[in-house]
């Protein structure tokens, strides 16, 4: 395919490079057609800018499937949004009072796994997912019931319904759920519901795959070792530490394809769709989507990026008119990039969307 020339969204994508991200590809859509483009390297000390239809570690976007398929299953009339859910995982040993509403937006209170940051500075850690301890455990497998079992170890942030806290838990266990419902796997009805019929032949769930299929773009992680700072290359590792809330490996195609059907009604009813974009908390959360207002136009979306090197976004207005996917992998540069990433990202939200 060729792309018309955007030069206003080239400069966009090289704002990422010029932070210090490794690279950046990027596909757009809107009323002036299709764009995609990329800036940065494939791999450090190679030519060669990443591949615009390269496989990453897309991480928490994934979150918005999985809601996808919950919501199924309401249509279906095998839940209610605002039942119960401990009756159908009796082995779990969860408060009575959670519902699949509270797992889908965040508001069950459950411990998040992957360790809780706490309004005073205090940090509990749960299982490797920073740092040396992360990089040397990477490959590593994990079981759902375990991460679910290491959550519930832990005090609740609250009781369920009453605040909002981002938690992968919630999606571990919003996983078992669809199992238990279905008496399926996870993977097999993610695949029955939205990935055979939309086609996203390149999105897969990720399980316990350690490669990314070719093309890809390398990511790297670095860390501080002691007195020193070190960085791999962390293009091999395993999202099974994030079955439902961040495993799922994808392209910047498939995720426009996949947002674009899902804003257009194809794999929601109007009213379980109307309930996804309501938002709630501070962030503006719905059931796996977030909601935000640009102060002249309200855009959803849903960020991701795997424990290291890899990022990803997915942004759509309303309408589905103007869409907006992209792969991002980090370098070896000294920055932090929870520091330079919004001003990037709002560079790019901008140019696009305003």
């Amino acid at each position: 395919m060729t792309y018309r020339d955007r030069p206003d969204l080239q400069r966009a994508v090289e704002t990422f490079v010029d932070a210090g991200f490794a690279g950046l590809h990027l596909r757009v859509r809107d009323e002036r057609g299709e764009w995609a483009g990329s800036a940065g390297v494939r791999a450090l000390g190679e030519p060669g800018p990443p591949p615009i239809d390269g496989h990453f570690w897309a991480g928490s976007v994934v979150k918005t499937f999985t809601a996808t398929a919950v919501l199924h299953l309401c249509a279906e009339g095998l839940i209610d949004l605002d039942a119960p859910i401990a009756g159908h995982l009796p082995t779990l040993d969860l408060d009575g009072r959670i519902t699949a509403r509270m797992l889908l937006q965040h508001t069950s209170g459950l411990f998040n796994y992957t360790g809780e940051y706490y309004a005073d500075g205090t940090f509990v850690p749960g299982i490797p997912a920073t740092g040396r301890e992360w990089v040397e455990t990477r490959l590593r497998s994990y079981r759902p019931e375990e991460l679910v079992a290491l959550a519930l170890s832990k005090p609740a942030r609250f009781a369920p319904g009453t605040d909002w806290s981002y938690s992968n838990t919630n999606y571990t266990v919003a996983a078992l759920l669809i199992e238990r419902l279905t008496g399926d796997t996870y993977g097999n009805q993610l695949a029955r519901r939205i990935l055979r019929p939309l086609g996203l032949r390149d999105t897969v769930l990720a399980g316990e795959i350690t490669d990314l299929p070719d093309p890809y773009a390398h990511g790297y992680y670095r860390y501080q070792d002691g007195d020193d700072w070190t960085v791999t290359d962390v293009s091999r590792q395993n999202l099974s530490m994030l079955p439902a809330a961040g495993g799922m490996i994808s392209t910047t195609r498939d995720l426009q394809t996949f947002f674009t059907a899902l804003h257009r009604g194809d794999l929601l009813p109007a009213q379980l769709l109307a309930e996804m974009l309501t938002p709630t908390g501070p962030l503006g959360y719905g059931l796996g989507i977030f909601v935000q207002d640009l102060g002249h136009r309200t855009v959803h979306h849903h960020n991701g990026g795997a424990p290291g090197g890899y990022g990803a976004l997915m942004y759509s207005t309303p309408d589905a008119t103007t869409t907006m996917t992209a792969g991002i992998t980090m370098g070896d540069a000294p920055i932090n990039p929870a520091e330079i990433f919004p001003t990037a990202l709002n560079t790019l939200i901008r140019t696009i969307f305003d």
